[in-house]
C-alpha cells in the first residue's frame, strides 16, 4: 500500500506550470512577427465577439439580484454545478480558429497543455494571455462568483489553453480532475460527431466515480464546472473538435483550504464504479472492469485511486487490477 500512498500524495501536489512560467514564453518571441489578427494579442474583447446571451447573463449577475441556478433563461444547467451558455459570436470563433490554424502552420515548437493532451497549444504562450485575461475577468468571473462564490471570490490567474481531438491524433481524454477552481470549456470548431464530455461526481466524494451527466458541445457554447469534478472526454467518432479550454485559479481559496491536499479529504466510495467513469491512467481497478485501451502501453504506474483505506465494499483483488 506504500507505493499507492505515495502516488496518492504526489498527484494532489503535482501543480501544473502557472503564468508566471510562461511569461516569456519562447513561442511568444517568435511568433509575434507572424501573427495574423494583432487583435487577439491586445487586452480588449469587444461586444461582438461575444454571444448576446452572454452579456445578458454577465448584466443579470452584476445586478447583485441573481440566484442561482436561475440567473436568466440563457444560462442552461445541465446537472447540478454544471452550467452551459451561449459563448462566442461567429465573428470571434473565425478569428480564433484562423489564428490557431496559422500558429500550427508555423511549425514553431510549443509546450503541451498537460500530460494528457499531444497535439494541444498554451495560448498564454503564444501571447494570447492580455485577451484571455480580460475576458475571465469580465465574462467568467461575473458568472463564476455567483454560481461558485466561494471558488470564485477572486481569480488571479489561469491556465489557458486549446485540446484538438481527431481520428488520427488524440481521440478522446482519460477521465480526470482539473488543477482548476473553476474551468471554462467552449467548443470553436470543427464538423464532427461523437466527442461527447462525460461527467462524474466530485473529487474525494462517496460517488466520485458515478456518471451524472454527458454533455453534447456545440460550437460557440462553453461548459463551466469546478475543477474537482470529475470528467473525461469521449472519443471522437469523425472530424475535428477543437476546443479552448481556461482554468480559473484563486490562490486565496487554495490557501484557506488544506484539506484539498490531505489524503483524509476522501471519503469511502460509496460502492463500485460506473465503468464511464473509470480512469485508465489513475485508477487502481480499472482492468477489473474494462479492457486496456488500444494504444496505451504505459500509465498504470501512476493509479492510486481510490487510495488505501478508502475502498467500497468487495474491491477487487490486486491481481485483477493489474
Amino acid at each position: 500500500m506504500g507505493t499507492v500512498t505515495s502516488l496518492f500524495a504526489r498527484w494532489w501536489n503535482t501543480v501544473p506550470a502557472l503564468e508566471e512560467d510562461e511569461e516569456e514564453a519562447d513561442a511568444t518571441k517568435r511568433y509575434r512577427p507572424l501573427r495574423k489578427h494583432p487583435e487577439l494579442f491586445q487586452a480588449r474583447v469587444p461586444a461582438t465577439w461575444v454571444a448576446p446571451e452572454l452579456l445578458e447573463i454577465v448584466n443579470a449577475c452584476k445586478s447583485g439580484n441573481a440566484k442561482k441556478p436561475e440567473i436568466c433563461s440563457a444560462l442552461r444547467v445541465e446537472v447540478k454545478d454544471v452550467y452551459s451558455f451561449p459563448c462566442f459570436s461567429p465573428e470571434f470563433v473565425k478569428l480564433f480558429v484562423s489564428e490557431i490554424e496559422n500558429f500550427y502552420a508555423s511549425g514553431i515548437p510549443a509546450r503541451r497543455p498537460n500530460s494528457m493532451n499531444n497535439y494541444g497549444v498554451i495560448v498564454n504562450e503564444i501571447g494570447m494571455r492580455p485577451m484571455i485575461t480580460e475576458f475571465q475577468q469580465q465574462y467568467i468571473w461575473p458568472i463564476a462568483k455567483v454560481l461558485f462564490p466561494e471558488e470564485a471570490s477572486q481569480f488571479d490567474s489561469h491556465h489557458s489553453f486549446i485540446v484538438r481531438y481527431t481520428a488520427a491524433e488524440d481521440l478522446g481524454l482519460d477521465m480526470h480532475t482539473d488543477d482548476s477552481d473553476v474551468t471554462f470549456n467552449v467548443c470553436l470548431g470543427y464538423d464532427f460527431t461523437g466527442a461527447t464530455l462525460t461527467f462524474c461526481g466530485y473529487m474525494g466524494a462517496p460517488d466520485h466515480r458515478q456518471a451524472t451527466h454527458v454533455y453534447s458541445h456545440e460550437i460557440g457554447r462553453a461548459v463551466l464546472h469546478l475543477g474537482s469534478r470529475r470528467h473525461g472526454a469521449d472519443d471522437i467518432e469523425n472530424g475535428t473538435r477543437m476546443n479552448l479550454i481556461i482554468w480559473s485559479h484563486n490562490s486565496a481559496w487554495r490557501r484557506a483550504h488544506p484539506s484539498r491536499l490531505r489524503r483524509e479529504y476522501y471519503s469511502k466510495e460509496a460502492g463500485p464504479p460506473d465503468p464511464v467513469c473509470l480512469s485508465y491512467t489513475h485508477d487502481r481497478d480499472f482492468l477489473a472492469y474494462k479492457e486496456k485501451p488500444s494504444g496505451r502501453a504505459s500509465g498504470r504506474n501512476r493509479a492510486w485511486c481510490p487510495p488505501p483505506g478508502k475502498e467500497y465494499e468487495n474491491f477487487p483483488d490486486s491481481d485483477e487490477t493489474m
